[in-house]
């Protein structure tokens, strides 16, 4: 019988913005990287989107898009970040699905997620129907085409999820083989009971469901997903081969559908390489002819399902007591701290529930003035979420609106909507996964909510917040001096909460460094800028002006003037508040601008004080990501001081240091250090001029090594990188101007031989997919100067370790240079050191 494979990979991310910005703010922790998005990006959807395929040299034989040949989903949310944050990566991942509806019979390969990934048999009603009606809208806008099929949250199932599916025009979706009650082969067959025994896997099923309806399930191989997520089966591409190759059994009478289903990260991010083991094991069964590759929207076509199966109701694929794990002290965590305990997960699932259930049904009747029908608007406002523009909100409001709606009514009318969209987001799951309440996913959740309080008691009065920290005092921390939920909300939510004015004095105070511009953008905000005049005088300054903010999320807006007084370094003081109007905003302007000039600041910090009463601000009120480059700019000349007086020492000392490296002396540390930062600073400034002295650079590198200088390698590798990367970049734009073809072979060169790894990820990409677009011109067109271009290519490629095989012409034959799968399955490219070869792992 015919045997098939798909592959299926969960691709998601919790929402991670901050609610007041609509942006991920920097976070410490995913260091080097700016975020947990873009460290996971970059360990697993980037390399996934071009996954290296070696041959048995070590050398790059093939670039290839994992995501066209497995079945996967991407979070609604994720997608997002990724088209704004990754877009190449974001552009593969569209484009694998088009590739897949050729490859598999018109069925893409991707499917459809609930929107913000929040348990549904725990929702409302109302919120079940719309996180999935969302996911699906969502999934329409990125991908031009309805799903097939969805990916539930945790694979939580109830029969109502099902209905909802099935409702909405969905196929299929995926559950975990324990997940399922009885099976039947016929209508009037009795019901086989499982009674613990795991589905075969091995085919779909149909689920009848009350209403009528019914919809395809797949239970994915239990054992087999397990191996790959949590074993070591991704350290050899071959062995990962057979191992799903194992699934299938020659018994069977029907087409075997095997196939596994796991966390889309386990490729890259949970086990290093595995979007290399994955791109190899896929090469591997599909050139052997060993099974066929397929996705479930192809075999369900072919092979619709012909036994009927009933669902355990309330389980999930991560929580061995159904649903526990979102809203009680089941026992499963981490594991990384067990001594925690989990017991603050249900009071918090209680005080949101109580938060829904008072909010909602307040939003829904305050929506019905300016909204026909304020459950049909919330359906739709996901159109508005995907699209901002004035022109998408005036047509979502031509849509919905009960009447002729003026700004005020608009701006009512978001508020409510975001309220529900707020309600939602509190819920995502990794809220309550994790083991700490402090921690990151919990801290997030507990923000949507405050972000929908603000939002309530901006249209209602302050009515709810302090009834929902009282609920939330029967949380607690398992951190010492941390305390309770309301300790934990009053230290990390309440410090971010902004408003209008909030934003607005950020804006102030950034635009002193960055300059005040007519029209700008601040996160989720517009700033229009009406009038600005900035003093000097010494080191100090003095910005005056005025301007209007708008939100682009509730179209909220407020006029207001600011003052920015700079000492100079760190020490700055700004004040912002409402236009106060043309006269008393000119005799503020005229008395700070003269006390300033004559010298006087603290004269002028006082009509400061005086007109902005409360409402001052420093640095410490910038957003994080803002504050972090402004100080950066701040301490760059007293670098710079430093760093020219320690060029004078290691100038004026350095035969002295050649002496002591000669006689295997260690340096003292002063000097030492001294001697690593003016060397380090030697090469970055070598390597960043318009025509890069790679000779200098090799000196400097020599003299380092010689004097047994240990350089910063880090800050090196990203200057080396970057240099590479625009060379290389900027050569494919004009890939016969052979000058830039020699600069990039010499900074290639380079990148070989310095003594710390580069990753020439970009690069190579960029390389190999102009060498495929030569190639495919030259079978095409022949003798049209293809071949010679591809020739002078193999210089540059070789340096980026791309196999002779990947650069040949197609007219050449190299039979000593062809793929050699075999040694390629364990032998790989270091993600983050991709000029050198490593053997034993994948």
């Amino acid at each position: 019988m015919d045997r098939y494979l798909c592959i299926h990979a969960h691709f998601y991310q919790p929402p991670r913005e901050n609610p007041w910005l609509e942006a991920i703010e920097l976070q410490d922790s995913a260091a080097p990287y700016h975020d947990w998005n873009e460290r996971i990006a970059n360990e697993c959807y980037v390399p996934n989107g071009a996954a290296r395929i070696l041959d048995g040299h070590g050398r790059i034989a093939k670039i290839v898009n994992n995501y066209a040949r497995i079945s996967f989903n991407f979070g609604p949310t994720l997608l997002s970040w990724l088209e704004q944050h990754a877009p190449r990566t974001y552009e593969r991942i569209l484009e694998a699905d088009r590739q897949s509806l050729e490859l598999f019979s018109g069925h893409g390969s991707a499917l459809a997620q609930a929107y913000n990934h929040i348990i549904l048999p725990l929702a409302s009603a109302r919120h079940k129907y719309t996180q999935i009606l969302w996911g699906i809208r969502d999934f329409q806008h990125r991908f031009n085409r309805d799903p097939e099929g969805l990916w539930l949250p945790e694979l939580a199932v109830d029969v109502e999820t099902l209905e909802v599916l099935s409702s909405l025009g969905i196929k299929f979706t995926i559950l975990a083989p324990h997940q399922a009650r009885r099976l039947r082969h016929r209508p009037w067959d009795d019901w086989v009971h499982l009674d613990g025994a795991e589905i075969d896997p091995t085919r779909a099923y149909r689920c009848n469901l009350p209403s009528g309806r019914s919809l395809a399930l797949f239970f994915y191989d239990g054992p087999i997903s397990r191996a790959v997520a949590f074993e070591k089966v991704l350290l050899n591409g071959e062995s990962f081969a057979h191992r799903l190759l194992g699934g299938f059994n020659d018994n069977r009478p029907w087409a075997q559908l095997m196939h596994i289903a796991t966390d889309g990260e386990t490729y890259g991010h949970h086990h290093t390489h595995g979007d290399m083991a994955l791109a190899y094991t896929l090469d591997y069964i599909e050139r052997n002819q060993l099974a066929r590759i397929t996705n479930y929207g192809e075999y369900l076509a072919s092979h619709p399902p012909t036994e009927e199966v009933e669902i355990i109701e309330n389980t999930s694929w991560s929580c061995v007591h159904g649903l526990d794990r979102w809203q009680s002290d089941c026992g499963c965590n981490s594991g990384e701290r067990p001594q925690w305990a989990q017991h603050w997960r249900r009071p918090l699932r209680e005080a949101l529930d109580w938060l829904r259930d008072e909010l909602a049904p307040r939003c829904q009747l305050a929506a019905r003035e300016l909204l026909r029908d304020p459950e049909e608007a919330l359906d739709d406002y996901i159109s508005a979420v995907l699209d901002r523009s004035p022109a998408s909100v005036n047509a979502f409001f031509a849509r919905h609106a009960a009447r002729e709606l003026d700004t005020d009514d608009q701006v009512r009318a978001l508020k409510l909507l975001e309220i529900e969209r707020h309600l939602m987001l509190m819920y995502t799951s990794c809220g309550w996964f994790f083991d700490e309440l402090t921690g990151l996913e919990t801290v997030q959740v507990l923000r949507y909510a405050g972000r929908a309080v603000q939002l309530t008691e901006d249209l209602f009065g302050p009515l709810l917040e302090e009834q929902f920290l009282s609920r939330l005092e029967q949380t607690w921390s398992n951190i010492s001096g941390m305390g309770d939920g309301r300790d934990v909300y009053e230290r990390f939510v309440r410090p971010g909460i902004v408003n209008l004015p909030g934003v607005a004095a950020h804006y102030a105070v950034s635009s002193l460094f960055n300059g005040y511009r007519g029209r700008s953008s601040t996160y989720c905000y517009r700033l229009d800028l009406q009038e600005s005049r900035v003093l000097e005088s010494g080191k100090a300054r003095l910005a005056l002006g005025r301007a209007r903010i708008t939100s682009r999320t509730t179209r909220e807006r407020l006029t207001f003037c600011f003052a920015v007084l700079h000492f100079g370094d760190h020490n700055l003081r700004a004040g912002v508040g409402p236009f106060p109007g043309e006269n008393a905003f000119r005799v503020m302007v005229q008395q700070a601008a003269q006390a300033f000039l004559g010298g006087d600041l603290t004269g002028c910090l006082h009509v400061l004080d005086q007109r902005f009463q409360g409402a001052t601000y420093s640095l410490k009120s910038l957003f994080r990501d803002e504050q972090r480059r402004i100080l950066s700019r701040i301490l760059d000349s007293t670098l710079g001081e430093a760093e020219a007086v320690c060029r004078q020492v290691y100038e004026h000392h350095a035969p002295l240091l050649s002496f002591l490296a000669d006689l295997q002396t260690p340096l003292p540390g002063l000097l030492r250090a001294t001697s690593e930062a003016v060397l380090t600073s030697a090469v970055e400034r070598a390597l960043a001029e318009a025509e890069p002295d790679l000779e200098r650079v090799r000196t400097l590198l020599d003299t380092a090594a010689r004097q047994h200088i240990n350089l910063d390698t880090a800050g090196l590798e990203v200057a080396l990188r970057q240099r590479l990367n625009a060379v290389v970049e900027q050569w494919a734009r004009k890939p016969a101007d052979l000058h830039l073809l020699e600069l990039a072979e010499s900074v290639a060169s380079v990148a070989r031989v310095v003594p710390f790894e580069v990753n020439l990820w970009n690069s190579q990409n960029v390389c190999y997919e102009l060498v495929q677009a030569v190639s495919s011109q030259a079978r095409l067109r022949p003798g049209n100067g293809a071949d010679d271009l591809l020739e002078r290519l193999a210089g540059l490629g070789e340096r980026l370790g791309l196999a002779a095989s990947a650069i040949t012409p197609p007219t050449a034959s190299l039979p000593d240079e062809q793929p050699s799968h075999a040694a390629a399955q364990d032998v790989v490219v270091r993600r983050r050191r991709p000029h050198r070869m490593i053997r034993g792992a994948c």
